[in-house]
């Protein structure tokens, strides 16, 4: 069955109706959701948030009039956003998002692989926000390096097996390098070596990614030394760490001669 679509206008929603509106977005079911000057408690909204987040089909998120009504729905919409893969249209119009919601969204909005259409119309936009919008429209069409950058964080965090990315001389500036060094911190990758040379970079940040991957390495040199040191004393107990038991057995596996705790 093709994803169809779910348009409400104007409606206070029940509990119920948000669990069928969260399951279709958990089926794939859906290409369009529009819910237009709807009522709906917080707690419901976090749930199509994580909706939305899981959804593979969703196309266009039409949350217009109202519907991100503070700052902790802001939140959750941009941790929805970072997940999602497939929205291509967001409508926020008549949001009272402000400066400070929208520089909470930017980062989630600037890395989103398939977003080509944003409506922030009567958002209660300043200076600050509309210097973000910009940011999201480079002249030439082309994604800037740090957005680039923050596509490239996520597939890295996903990765198992990439060890070193080589990123020198790419136009990337902090702000990339600040997603870079979140994602260092706070996900477990394989990476143990990302190169940053000659890009607008400060040195202080540079070398936080880079002391961060060493402890890395460090930790998994460590584990890798208490286990090569358990396979060379398999005898030693460790369910006690203040003693040790010592088995002694002959050389040709006949039974126990001594045992010995130390």
């Amino acid at each position: 069955m093709l994803p169809g679509s779910i348009q409400i206008s104007g409606e206070t929603l029940s509990s119920a109706e948000i669990r069928d509106i969260c399951e279709s977005l958990r089926e794939n079911s859906v290409r369009l959701l529009s819910l237009r000057g709807c009522q709906l408690s917080d707690r419901d909204f976090g749930r199509i948030c994580r909706g939305v987040a899981e959804s593979h089909s969703l196309a266009q998120l039409n949350l217009n009039l109202g519907i991100v009504s503070n700052i902790n729905r802001v939140k959750q919409l941009a941790e929805a956003l970072k997940t999602n893969r497939s929205i291509q249209s967001l409508f926020l119009h008549g949001s009272p998002l402000t400066d400070a919601g929208l520089a909470l969204l930017n980062p989630a909005l600037s890395i989103h692989p398939s977003l080509v259409a944003l409506d922030l119309g009567d958002c209660m936009l300043g200076d600050e926000g509309i210097n973000l919008v910009c940011g999201l429209l480079p002249p030439d069409g082309a994604k800037s390096g740090d957005q680039v950058a923050g596509m490239l964080a996520v597939a890295v965090a996903s990765s198992r097996t990439l060890e070193v990315l080589d990123l020198e001389g790419t136009g990337l500036t902090n702000h990339s390098a600040q997603t870079l060094l979140d994602m260092v911190e706070n996900y477990p990758t394989a990476l143990r070596t990302l190169i940053l040379a000659e890009n607008n970079i400060s040195p202080e940040l540079q070398q936080q990614i880079s002391d961060l991957l060493s402890e890395g390495e460090e930790e998994e040199e460590n584990e890798a030394h208490e286990v090569t040191a358990r396979e060379k004393n398999p005898w030693i107990c460790q369910s006690n760490p203040s003693s040790q038991m010592v088995l002694v057995t002959s050389g040709l596996g006949e039974s126990l001669l001594a045992e010995t705790e130390m």
